[in-house]
């Protein structure tokens, strides 16, 4: 059995902000590779809590911005700091995705189209569509739901990541890469702490929304069955752009069912 290295308690909810944020953290430069490595493998309970603190970062944005200018402009001027805040991380994701499922007609050609680094028509249109519904969604809902929504869908995008973790193992091709890091330890048992992570988030969504949590739990168990399914038998496992996409779809998921119910 390898031994597991050292680590302090707080050293894996930093670890997450570090991964999911580009934001300075200090107090992890002393970390060799090997607890980096597993740092981050315990990180991904705090997933969602972190997701739940850039939510309330763009979301203060938002307010902020609503004073100055109409919601539409608010929001977009919310979008473009909070990709700043995480480097565009997840948004990169949906492009990497959208290319590799787009272009690719196999394994092979699927997972050689996600190592390219370069942007094709397939990513271009699904990243655009995916921003693009993301602010439409945060333009139409209520003004007294916005912000919940908007927290709530951040926290749960990064839950949905994590079960994705724990419902299909990294790709073979994976030696190296963000899932097999990030996700290559994830279980039930983990995924089970994330969802702790998340209740004061989504805690707060439930209360203001039961309809709604209930819509988010049924699209987003069929949306898991689907893409198990999906990256099983394109990429016989999955990656961290494709974990990156569940996040993003994650939020989406929320935000339409929330407005779903609130055009009720």
């Amino acid at each position: 059995m390898t031994e597991r290295p050292a680590l302090n308690w707080w050293m894996p909810p930093l670890l997450a902000v570090q991964f999911l944020t580009r934001l300075p953290v200090p107090g992890l430069r002393g970390l060799t590779a090997e607890q980096a490595r597993y740092g981050l493998s315990r990180s991904v309970i705090w997933f969602p809590l972190v997701g739940a603190l850039v939510g309330l970062a763009t979301a203060a944005v938002l307010v902020g911005s609503a004073h100055i200018w109409p919601r539409a402009i608010a929001v977009i001027v919310a979008l473009v700091v909070e990709a700043r805040l995480t480097g565009a991380f997840h948004e990169d994701a949906v492009a990497d995705f959208c290319d590799a499922f787009g272009g690719g007609h196999d394994v092979e050609s699927t997972q050689r189209i996600m190592k390219d680094s370069r942007i094709g028509s397939y990513g271009a249109l699904g990243l655009m569509l995916a921003v693009g519904l993301r602010a439409a969604l945060l333009i139409a809902l209520p003004q007294d739901l916005v912000l919940v929504a908007l927290v709530a869908s951040a926290c749960f995008g990064r839950l949905l990541a994590v079960a994705v973790m724990a419902l299909v193992a990294p790709a073979a091709t994976q030696v190296d890469g963000l899932a097999k890091d990030v996700g290559g330890r994830t279980g039930f048992s983990d995924l089970f702490l994330a969802l702790v992570s998340a209740t004061p988030a989504l805690g707060f969504f439930v209360y203001f929304q039961p309809i709604g949590a209930l819509l988010t739990l049924g699209f987003s168990s069929l949306f898991l069955l689907w893409f198990r399914k999906l990256l099983l038998r394109r990429l016989r496992g999955t990656t961290g752009d494709c974990l990156g996409f569940a996040a993003y779809a994650g939020q989406l998921i929320l935000l339409l069912a929330s407005l779903a119910v609130a055009g009720i």
